[in-house]
């Protein structure tokens, strides 16, 4: 971590970045961001174009929100690639920080979570699903500033 911290004030010109639902895996994707074992996340095409957002640019810069709706962290995006999920690579899926050792583990809880009933609902197509051809953005970040310190 960089020691380019943020203030207050811009903290709140700043997009959110909020990782999965609120919940146990939103908890746990936040702390992986924040103990530096995440530095990658997968995004699906369509899920920006549902919200009506551009994709993420190299050094934009964004505030971890947490379950309770806390600002934790700030990261700012080092790389972004739009692929098919086909060929999301090895490397990617180890830096998401969520324990998995192969591309097939990765996928398979990906996939549990885009056909989950939230996500479903947050694109409001109760038959969503993704295959090979499906796209993803492939977003690395690093951590600017570990915000919870502003909280002592």
């Amino acid at each position: 971590m960089t020691t380019d911290s943020a203030a207050p004030a811009d903290l709140a010109s700043m997009p959110r970045a909020e990782f999965a639902f609120p919940g146990p895996l939103r908890d746990q994707l936040v702390a992986a961001i924040l103990n530096g074992s995440k530095s990658s996340t997968t995004g699906l095409v369509a899920d920006y174009e549902h919200e009506g957002e551009s994709l993420p640019e190299v050094g934009s810069r964004s505030v971890v929100i947490d379950s309770d709706g806390h600002p934790v962290a700030v990261i700012e995006v080092t790389s972004v690639r739009v692929v098919p999920l086909a060929e999301v690579d090895l490397a990617h899926a180890v830096d998401e920080g969520e324990g998995d050792t192969s591309v097939a583990g990765w996928r398979s809880s990906h996939e549990r979570f885009w056909h989950s009933e939230e996500m479903r609902a947050a694109l409001e197509d109760p038959e969503f699903t993704v295959d090979d051809a499906t796209l993803a953005v492939l977003e690395r970040f690093r951590l600017v500033d570990d915000l919870r310190r502003l909280a002592d």
